[in-house]
Protein backbone atom coordinates (compact mmCIF):
# COMPACT_ATOMS: atom_id res chain seq x y z
CA UNK A 1 0.00 0.00 0.00
CA UNK A 2 1.63 3.60 -0.90
CA UNK A 3 2.31 5.50 2.38
CA UNK A 4 1.58 8.75 3.38
CA UNK A 5 4.07 9.09 6.24
CA UNK A 6 6.42 11.75 4.72
CA UNK A 7 4.23 14.41 5.24
CA UNK A 8 4.51 13.67 9.06
CA UNK A 9 7.73 14.02 10.02
CA UNK A 10 9.50 12.02 13.47
CA UNK A 11 9.65 15.58 15.52
CA UNK A 12 8.69 15.34 19.05
CA UNK A 13 7.07 18.02 21.50
CA UNK A 14 8.01 16.18 24.61
CA UNK A 15 7.41 12.39 24.02
CA UNK A 16 4.39 13.07 21.87
CA UNK A 17 4.49 12.90 18.04
CA UNK A 18 3.44 15.80 16.13
CA UNK A 19 1.85 16.55 12.88
CA UNK A 20 3.37 19.19 10.44
CA UNK A 21 0.56 21.83 11.32
CA UNK A 22 2.44 21.34 15.10
CA UNK A 23 -0.32 18.99 16.67
CA UNK A 24 0.68 16.54 19.02
CA UNK A 25 -0.50 13.12 19.83
CA UNK A 26 -2.53 13.86 22.76
CA UNK A 27 -5.99 12.46 23.90
CA UNK A 28 -7.18 11.12 27.13
CA UNK A 29 -5.50 8.43 29.70
CA UNK A 30 -7.33 6.16 28.27
CA UNK A 31 -6.17 7.19 24.62
CA UNK A 32 -2.95 7.44 25.37
CA UNK A 33 -2.90 3.93 26.83
CA UNK A 34 -3.63 2.65 23.74
CA UNK A 35 -1.09 4.18 21.65
CA UNK A 36 1.02 1.33 19.76
CA UNK A 37 -2.13 -1.53 20.01
CA UNK A 38 -3.30 -2.52 16.49
CA UNK A 39 -5.80 -0.93 15.28
CA UNK A 40 -8.16 -3.03 13.94
CA UNK A 41 -11.39 -0.93 13.00
CA UNK A 42 -12.09 2.59 11.67
CA UNK A 43 -14.93 4.42 12.80
CA UNK A 44 -15.99 7.40 10.86
CA UNK A 45 -18.46 9.98 11.07
CA UNK A 46 -20.45 11.33 8.09
CA UNK A 47 -21.47 15.17 8.16
CA UNK A 48 -18.11 16.90 7.86
CA UNK A 49 -15.95 14.24 6.98
CA UNK A 50 -17.69 12.34 3.96
CA UNK A 51 -19.87 15.42 3.45
CA UNK A 52 -19.97 18.91 3.19
CA UNK A 53 -21.78 20.28 6.32
CA UNK A 54 -22.88 23.61 4.57
CA UNK A 55 -26.01 21.23 3.00
CA UNK A 56 -27.19 20.90 6.64
CA UNK A 57 -26.46 24.44 7.49
CA UNK A 58 -28.45 25.48 4.55
CA UNK A 59 -31.23 22.93 5.84
CA UNK A 60 -31.17 24.81 9.28
CA UNK A 61 -31.51 28.06 7.86
CA UNK A 62 -34.47 27.47 5.82
CA UNK A 63 -36.38 26.07 8.40
CA UNK A 64 -35.61 28.27 11.65
CA UNK A 65 -36.28 31.46 8.99
CA UNK A 66 -39.80 29.80 8.20
CA UNK A 67 -40.66 28.78 11.78
CA UNK A 68 -39.45 32.44 12.74
CA UNK A 69 -41.45 33.98 10.05
CA UNK A 70 -44.90 31.60 10.93
CA UNK A 71 -44.47 33.19 14.68
CA UNK A 72 -44.76 36.85 13.26
CA UNK A 73 -40.49 37.56 13.38
CA UNK A 74 -37.89 38.06 10.04
CA UNK A 75 -34.80 36.38 11.20
CA UNK A 76 -31.27 37.79 9.25
CA UNK A 77 -28.86 35.14 7.77
CA UNK A 78 -26.11 37.36 9.46
CA UNK A 79 -28.11 36.58 13.07
CA UNK A 80 -28.26 32.77 11.86
CA UNK A 81 -24.33 32.68 11.93
CA UNK A 82 -23.45 34.25 14.72
CA UNK A 83 -24.88 31.55 16.20
CA UNK A 84 -24.20 28.90 14.44
CA UNK A 85 -20.36 29.70 14.57
CA UNK A 86 -20.31 30.49 18.11
CA UNK A 87 -22.04 27.22 18.72
CA UNK A 88 -19.59 25.74 16.93
CA UNK A 89 -16.42 27.29 18.49
CA UNK A 90 -17.79 26.14 21.78
CA UNK A 91 -18.40 22.45 20.70
CA UNK A 92 -20.60 22.54 23.19
CA UNK A 93 -24.60 21.08 22.68
CA UNK A 94 -26.97 20.70 19.35
CA UNK A 95 -26.75 23.27 17.13
CA UNK A 96 -30.92 22.77 16.48
CA UNK A 97 -30.96 23.30 20.53
CA UNK A 98 -28.77 26.79 19.80
CA UNK A 99 -31.39 28.27 17.38
CA UNK A 100 -34.61 27.10 18.67
CA UNK A 101 -33.31 28.78 22.27
CA UNK A 102 -32.01 32.22 20.38
CA UNK A 103 -34.81 32.66 17.98
CA UNK A 104 -38.22 30.57 18.30
CA UNK A 105 -40.57 29.61 21.06
CA UNK A 106 -40.94 27.45 23.79
CA UNK A 107 -41.70 24.26 22.83
CA UNK A 108 -40.38 24.52 19.17
CA UNK A 109 -37.47 22.52 19.40
CA UNK A 110 -38.55 19.55 17.91
CA UNK A 111 -40.58 21.43 15.23
CA UNK A 112 -37.60 23.21 14.34
CA UNK A 113 -35.82 19.75 14.43
CA UNK A 114 -37.98 17.60 12.42
CA UNK A 115 -38.45 20.78 9.82
CA UNK A 116 -34.40 20.78 9.25
CA UNK A 117 -34.71 16.87 8.79
CA UNK A 118 -37.09 17.23 6.03
CA UNK A 119 -34.84 19.88 3.70
CA UNK A 120 -31.42 17.92 5.15
CA UNK A 121 -29.95 15.56 1.66
CA UNK A 122 -26.33 15.36 0.13
CA UNK A 123 -26.50 16.09 -3.36
CA UNK A 124 -24.02 14.01 -5.17
CA UNK A 125 -21.44 17.67 -4.88
CA UNK A 126 -21.39 17.50 -1.20
CA UNK A 127 -18.74 14.61 -1.66
CA UNK A 128 -15.59 15.59 -0.48
CA UNK A 129 -13.35 15.12 -3.18
CA UNK A 130 -10.49 13.67 -0.98
CA UNK A 131 -13.37 10.83 0.90
CA UNK A 132 -13.17 8.13 -2.02
CA UNK A 133 -9.41 7.78 -2.27
CA UNK A 134 -9.18 7.80 1.87
CA UNK A 135 -11.40 4.91 2.07
CA UNK A 136 -10.09 3.26 -0.70
CA UNK A 137 -6.50 3.27 1.32
CA UNK A 138 -8.09 2.88 4.94
CA UNK A 139 -10.13 -0.41 3.53
CA UNK A 140 -6.89 -2.05 2.67
CA UNK A 141 -5.57 -2.31 6.12
CA UNK A 142 -8.96 -1.99 8.16
CA UNK A 143 -12.61 -2.50 8.49
CA UNK A 144 -14.37 0.48 8.45
CA UNK A 145 -17.71 1.31 10.00
CA UNK A 146 -19.94 4.55 9.58
CA UNK A 147 -21.13 5.73 13.08
CA UNK A 148 -23.30 8.79 12.52
CA UNK A 149 -26.13 10.80 13.90
CA UNK A 150 -28.08 11.05 10.77
CA UNK A 151 -30.99 9.81 8.97
CA UNK A 152 -31.12 6.15 7.58
CA UNK A 153 -31.29 8.05 4.14
CA UNK A 154 -27.78 8.91 3.94
CA UNK A 155 -27.24 5.23 2.94
CA UNK A 156 -28.34 5.65 -0.27
CA UNK A 157 -27.26 8.92 -0.70
CA UNK A 158 -23.62 6.83 0.35
CA UNK A 159 -24.03 3.97 -2.11
CA UNK A 160 -24.75 6.56 -4.65
CA UNK A 161 -21.34 8.40 -4.56
CA UNK A 162 -19.74 5.49 -3.97
CA UNK A 163 -18.92 5.01 -0.42
CA UNK A 164 -20.52 2.32 0.71
CA UNK A 165 -18.88 -0.56 -0.45
CA UNK A 166 -15.88 0.18 1.75
CA UNK A 167 -17.97 0.32 4.59
CA UNK A 168 -18.08 -2.84 6.52
CA UNK A 169 -20.60 -1.91 9.01
CA UNK A 170 -23.18 0.64 9.67
CA UNK A 171 -24.27 2.77 12.81
CA UNK A 172 -26.96 5.02 11.81
CA UNK A 173 -28.51 6.94 14.76
CA UNK A 174 -31.80 6.56 13.87
CA UNK A 175 -31.54 2.59 13.06
CA UNK A 176 -29.36 2.25 16.27
CA UNK A 177 -32.27 4.57 18.15
CA UNK A 178 -29.13 6.04 19.58
CA UNK A 179 -26.91 8.99 18.72
CA UNK A 180 -23.50 10.34 19.65
CA UNK A 181 -21.77 10.80 22.20
CA UNK A 182 -24.39 8.25 23.73
CA UNK A 183 -21.80 4.66 24.21
CA UNK A 184 -24.68 2.87 22.31
CA UNK A 185 -24.25 3.55 18.91
CA UNK A 186 -20.13 2.92 19.42
CA UNK A 187 -20.70 -0.16 20.93
CA UNK A 188 -23.36 -0.95 17.99
CA UNK A 189 -20.24 -0.43 15.46
CA UNK A 190 -17.62 -2.30 17.84
CA UNK A 191 -19.81 -5.12 18.77
CA UNK A 192 -20.77 -5.60 15.16
CA UNK A 193 -17.47 -6.08 14.24
CA UNK A 194 -16.16 -7.73 17.06
CA UNK A 195 -13.29 -4.66 17.95
CA UNK A 196 -12.28 -3.82 21.40
CA UNK A 197 -11.82 -0.08 22.22
CA UNK A 198 -8.28 -0.47 22.36
CA UNK A 199 -8.37 -1.41 18.55
CA UNK A 200 -10.19 1.03 16.91
CA UNK A 201 -9.88 4.87 15.74
CA UNK A 202 -12.79 6.97 15.56
CA UNK A 203 -12.42 10.00 13.32
CA UNK A 204 -14.98 12.71 13.65
CA UNK A 205 -15.22 16.61 13.41
CA UNK A 206 -17.23 17.56 16.53
CA UNK A 207 -15.24 17.69 20.04
CA UNK A 208 -18.38 16.70 21.87
CA UNK A 209 -19.81 14.14 20.17
CA UNK A 210 -17.31 12.67 18.25
CA UNK A 211 -13.99 12.79 20.19
CA UNK A 212 -15.10 12.91 23.72
CA UNK A 213 -17.81 10.61 22.89
CA UNK A 214 -14.86 8.21 21.39
CA UNK A 215 -12.52 8.38 24.31
CA UNK A 216 -14.58 7.97 26.99
CA UNK A 217 -14.87 4.50 25.83
CA UNK A 218 -11.33 4.62 25.37
CA UNK A 219 -10.97 4.91 21.44
CA UNK A 220 -8.04 6.87 20.20
CA UNK A 221 -9.54 9.79 18.22
CA UNK A 222 -8.75 11.41 14.83
CA UNK A 223 -10.39 15.03 14.36
CA UNK A 224 -11.01 16.17 10.92
CA UNK A 225 -11.47 20.02 11.19
CA UNK A 226 -13.78 21.41 9.08
CA UNK A 227 -17.68 21.45 8.53
CA UNK A 228 -19.19 21.92 12.25
CA UNK A 229 -15.77 22.04 13.86
CA UNK A 230 -15.04 25.66 15.31
CA UNK A 231 -14.03 28.19 12.96
CA UNK A 232 -11.03 29.18 14.97
CA UNK A 233 -9.98 25.86 16.81
CA UNK A 234 -7.76 27.20 20.47
CA UNK A 235 -4.61 25.14 21.04
CA UNK A 236 -6.64 23.51 24.06
CA UNK A 237 -9.48 22.23 21.59
CA UNK A 238 -6.48 21.03 19.17
CA UNK A 239 -5.59 19.00 22.14
CA UNK A 240 -8.39 16.93 22.73
CA UNK A 241 -8.29 14.31 20.07
CA UNK A 242 -5.10 11.91 19.84
CA UNK A 243 -4.19 13.86 16.01
CA UNK A 244 -6.12 16.56 14.31
CA UNK A 245 -6.36 16.69 10.67
CA UNK A 246 -7.58 19.01 8.17
CA UNK A 247 -8.04 16.59 5.10
CA UNK A 248 -9.65 12.94 5.17
CA UNK A 249 -6.12 12.76 2.33
CA UNK A 250 -4.23 12.58 6.04
CA UNK A 251 -6.15 10.16 7.76
CA UNK A 252 -4.48 6.84 6.61
CA UNK A 253 -0.97 8.15 7.70
CA UNK A 254 -2.91 9.69 11.01
CA UNK A 255 -4.00 5.97 11.47
CA UNK A 256 -0.54 4.65 11.46
CA UNK A 257 0.94 7.00 13.54
CA UNK A 258 -1.41 5.80 16.42
CA UNK A 259 -0.70 2.58 16.01
CA UNK A 260 2.87 2.76 16.13
CA UNK A 261 3.38 5.73 18.58
CA UNK A 262 4.61 4.77 22.60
Amino acid sequence: MSRNDDRFPDQVRGSAPVLPNGTAVTGTAESRAALGEPVELVLLDVGGPVYDDCWYREALLRATCELVAENGGMLLEAEFQRVYDARRQSQEGSLRTAMAEHFLRDGDRERLSDRAESYWFYPPSALHPDVLPALRQLSERYSIAVVANQRALVVDALRRDGVAPFIDHWAISELVGAAKPDPEIFWHALNRAGVLPRNAVHVGNRLDSDVRGAQRLGMRTIWVVRGEAPPDPTPEQLGEPDIAVFSLADVPAAVERLQRAR
